[in-house]
């Protein structure tokens, strides 16, 4: 090969690296829970989205969502859960978006708190030429699952009675200072009326000397 066809080679091959190519894929686009916090032995469910961004249609033939379990003892668990059988396999037509819902149970002793959800598709293209389908893509999706305290709704009622008794203590304590001014302003008042009243014995004993006749 001569140098002159061997540059050309290699110029060839450097418009093509710069090309960008693009890449089709089955891909999972959104996963949402049906509410944002969950109990213990709650059930619920995951609405899955998929495109099919391939050039022909596809089909999902498996949907699942592994869930890693955290028990009240400290060990951990994994647990499947599929998409009903009877709602599988489900066509998508190229460049649209089908939506999907894998449900879901937890365990009465799950540990509360954060715990991942790994979301996993199977699917299958269509080919026109051979008018067959074929494995194709698994798209995989990980979202995050929160399991509330079972102790919050206790806690909550023990601080709301815990308020209640700072409430009443509070108000015992204003009628208390209310009754201990009184009894103060009543003392003040008696020892007012007293010294009042002796003034006026003396000014009355005091007249009626004054008022006697002399011998």
């Amino acid at each position: 090969m001569s140098v002159k066809r061997l540059l050309v080679a290699l110029l060839t091959f450097l418009i093509l690296m710069t090309v960008p190519i693009a890449v089709q894929a089955t891909m999972i686009t959104a996963c949402t829970f049906d509410k944002n916090t969950y109990h213990q032995g709650e059930t619920g469910y995951i609405t899955v989205t998929i495109y099919n961004d391939k050039e022909d249609k596809i089909r999902v033939t498996d949907l699942s969502a592994t869930i890693n379990y955290y028990y009240t003892d400290g060990n951990v668990y994994l647990q499947k859960f599929y998409i009903p059988e009877t709602a599988l396999p489900v066509e998508i037509e190229q460049g649209n978006s089908s939506n999907f819902q894998v449900p879901f149970s937890l365990p009465t002793n799950i540990a509360s708190g954060y715990t991942k959800v790994d979301v996993k598709a199977i699917t299958e293209l269509w080919s026109l030429q051979s008018e067959r389908w074929f494995a194709s893509e698994h798209p995989s999706y990980q979202l995050t699952l929160f399991i509330e305290s079972p102790y919050k709704d206790q806690l909550e009622e023990q601080q709301i009675e815990n308020q209640q008794l700072e409430n009443q203590l509070e108000e015992q304590l204003t009628a208390n200072k209310n009754i201990t001014n009184m009894m103060y302003l009543f003392g003040a008042t008696m020892v007012i009326f007293a010294a009042v009243t002796v003034f006026l014995f003396i000014v009355n004993r005091r007249m009626r000397v004054l008022a006697q006749p002399i011998a």
